[in-house]
């Protein structure tokens, strides 16, 4: 670099503030403290924001291609902190205890290891609380355990790569934007930061100070991550670490701390409007959670690890809630899915019906804002087709991704038409099946155009961005047949026809309430022909069971897999083959003792560890219990209801994983644990509602102000259990549930309005 380059460097004002690009300014760094293996994880969530770290409560690594890829402070797709180190002395604290507990802040309590002669290991104890609310607090107590006073220097490093999400999980980008540095102001001009154009550490005057980290896009969106100090000051700056040279008495305490606003050309970023402090934030957080927990139906047991399994469920369905515009809905999963998604929001939101159907009112309404218009294979819209993924980052911007939103879903469609008939079912919401209405007949007319062909609706990629295979299971290597070969598309899933099914069915229905007699007429009749079509085409005659597809020849794609599962409690089998598929789906090679692998293990391409290819998924066994409940087989569905509690209740913080290894259940071994995957995870907590609800039975007939409780039975494992709050229609009510030996009664304990409560037994 020049002496030229340095005097006279590219300068962009923001804010009264001047920033350089940063390859045009030396800054000094902190070493990082690193590790040679990926490290534990704490995660938090406040709406847009998430942040993962160790569980020091740091993010030490310091550039795309270091530490752990999954850890930093994302919003909008975009990573807004890279690191966030705590040193002592330019050691690594010793972690005691930390927590993520509370889902919106982090506790951590750590103490210092011995460094050199000076200080004597486990003198110092840090307490640090970190807090998201639209921004990043953290407030650090230190103080001094031994029966001298102590001098040594604490720092806190900062960067930000301002990187997509895409490129967090390994999207190879050609060209970036800039980073930029901010230029401050030499303390003769008054100022009160730490580093002039050369990069020299410079005393820190004790007033408010801030740091800023920035990053101009190729989209020219200049964004920031601004730390501004509370408490005591940092007594000097070195590049992005602000140090604390602390000198501590006996028994003495500390506080320090900062906020991080992250702005997007100079607006805030996060759609959740900061408070100032620390306090302030978690005040907040709490008040809006208690909001949500009084709008919830209140599920209780007479056993409490079980409650706890509920309770964490509640509070990360809470947590995963998000802003888009003036609606919320529930995020995909942490920390790769914190993003609006069409096929996962709506069955999470279906799962949750008898949770709070407020989340499927707001779902149905925010996807129909999103139904395509108009035909473009970039992004594989379609008029009529409900999105698959939304995503806010620049790379979506840059359409270097076709996010904005991408359509590459074949199930979501279908999926909302039967959210859509649900809901109402619910309710009784006239006005937002009136609303909807239009959206819906469009929907259906899309399932139509794309049916009329092969009479299935099936699925081929047209985006060369786009994803290859389009159902729920849409890794590269999961559409196999029993010889473990790839499918050729167009690929027609089974479970797809089975919604489609359902779809015309429910939609019939409503047709015949708004008196269009002629689509409710049509709709059965189709809904009719398919199921005929679909018993002849899909079955696997030798295997006795059905097809996971047919392939781009109509030919059968004949393995075993998950998927029929899906279609049990939809009615698209006849009583016989349904009977087959779900004594099937319970044999060794499936059922594992937790759960039913998404492949056989005698499957060639059998992988217990693969994504689609032999682990276990959570809410696939959800609704396969919903179907094997549905046909009768109450025994077999208490059974996966056990295995799958029971892998919860062995799983960090009581939470269900978006999936785990499909290794056998022996002895007292524990379920394996995937690597990467979401937790918490939207249809993965969701599934721990659909399971109690398919233990209670409940059908809902808000419409003609009925509520039928169908052979309610609790498992073994519980006694009693009580839904308070609960809604339907207009009617609010509490039941209680109390099992004696093999048979469950229930009793209405309160209601206020006037629904029917049938229970039949």
């Amino acid at each position: 670099m020049t002496p030229d380059t340095l005097m006279t460097p590219e300068k962009i004002f923001l804010d009264g503030k001047t920033f350089v690009p940063a390859d045009q300014i030396p800054i000094p760094e902190w070493p990082c403290v690193t590790s040679e293996r990926p490290q534990p994880t704490l995660t938090v969530k406040d709406d847009d924001l998430f942040l993962v770290t160790d569980t020091l409560g740091n993010i030490s690594g310091c550039s795309l291609n270091d530490g752990n890829p999954s850890m930093g402070l994302l919003c909008c797709d975009t990573r807004f902190l890279s690191r966030l180190e705590l040193q002592i002395d330019g050691h690594s604290p010793v972690l005691l205890s930390s927590t993520a507990e509370k889902g919106f802040s982090l506790s951590i309590l750590c103490t210092n290891p011995r460094i050199e002669d000076r200080l004597k290991a486990d003198t110092v104890g840090i307490r640090r609380e970190l807090v998201l609310n639209g921004a990043l607090f953290e407030e650090l107590e230190v103080s001094n355990y031994s029966t001298s006073s102590i001098s040594f220097e604490l720092s806190i490093s900062f960067d930000a790569d301002f990187a997509d999400l895409f490129e967090v999980r390994g999207y190879d980008r050609q060209k970036r934007g800039r980073l930029l540095r901010l230029v401050e102001p030499t303390p003769e001009e008054g100022t009160s930061t730490g580093e002039g154009i050369s990069g020299q550490s410079v005393p820190a005057v004790q007033k408010e100070q801030s740091l800023s980290l920035a990053y101009e896009g190729l989209d020219g969106l200049l964004m920031e991550s601004r730390i501004q100090f509370q408490h005591r000051q940092p007594d000097y700056f070195k590049g992005y670490t602000a140090v604390w040279r602390l000198e501590l008495a006996s028994h003495e305490t500390q506080k320090l701390g900062y906020r991080v606003n992250f702005l997007t050309n100079n607006k805030s970023t996060s759609i959740v409007s900061a408070p100032f402090t620390l306090v302030q934030a978690k005040a907040s957080e709490m008040m809006e959670e208690q909001h949500w927990v009084q709008q919830i139906t209140r599920i209780r047991s007479d056993k409490g690890t079980f409650n706890h399994i509920i309770e964490r469920a509640e509070q990360d369905m809470y947590l995963l809630r998000q802003s888009f515009g003036k609606y919320k809905t529930v995020s995909a999963g942490v920390p790769w899915f914190s993003a609006l998604f069409g096929r996962d929001s709506i069955i999470t939101a279906s799962q949750t019906l008898m949770l709070n159907p407020q989340i499927a009112k707001e779902t149905l309404l925010l996807l129909a804002t999103y139904q395509g218009k108009t035909d473009d294979d970039w992004r594989e819209e379609e008029p009529g087709k409900i999105l698959h993924e939304l995503r806010l980052g620049e790379l979506a911007r840059c359409q270097e991704i076709p996010h904005t939103p991408y359509y590459g879903t074949v199930d979501a469609t279908p999926l909302w038409l039967m959210l859509y008939a649900e809901y109402y079912a619910w309710t009784h919401d006239v006005e937002t099946l009136e609303q909807l209405w239009s959206k819906a007949v469009l929907a259906m007319d899309w399932i139509d155009r794309n049916i009329r062909e092969t009479g299935y609706l099936s699925y081929y990629r047209k985006s060369k961005g786009g994803l290859a295979n389009q159902g729920w299971k849409d890794s590269g290597d999961c559409i196999v047949n029993r010889k473990g070969e790839l499918a050729n598309g167009p690929i027609a899933l089974c479970e797809v026809q089975a919604y489609v099914y359902a779809a015309k069915l429910r939609l019939a229905e409503i047709a015949r309430l708004k008196k269009r007699i002629d689509l409710s007429d049509r709709w059965t009749e189709e809904a009719r022909n398919l199921k005929l079509r679909f018993n002849r085409d899909f079955w696997i005659e030798d295997q006795d069971f059905c097809a996971l597809a047919l392939d781009g020849e109509g030919q059968q794609v004949d393995s075993i897999t998950s998927n029929p599962g899906h279609c049990l409690h939809l009615g698209i089998f006849t009583p016989e083959k349904a009977y087959s598929v779900a004594e099937r789906l319970r044999a060794p090679d499936m059922f594992n003792g937790w759960g039913i692998r998404t492949l056989n293990s005698l499957s060639p391409a059998y992988n217990p560890m693969g994504y689609h290819i032999g682990s276990v998924w959570p809410h696939d066994n959800s609704l396969i219990a919903l179907g094997l409940r549905s046909l009768g087989l109450v025994d077999q569905a208490l059974e996966l209801f056990e295995g799958l509690f029971d892998m919860t209740n062995q799983q960090p913080y009581l939470r269900p994983p978006e999936l785990f290894c499909g290794y056998e259940r022996n002895g007292d071994n524990a379920p394996v644990q995937y690597p990467v995957a979401c937790t918490p995870q939207a249809w993965a907590t969701g599934s721990i509602f659909q399971l109690l609800q398919m233990i209670v039975n409940l059908v809902p007939d808000a419409p003609n102000n009925c509520l039928r409780i169908i052979d309610p039975t609790l498992p073994e494992s519980i006694s009693s259990l009580s839904l308070h709050n609960l809604k339907v229609g207009s009617t609010i009510l509490d039941l209680e549930f109390e099992r004696s030996g093999s048979t469950t009664a229930c009793r209405v304990a309160k209601k206020r309005g006037n629904l029917r409560v049938v229970i039949e037994a």
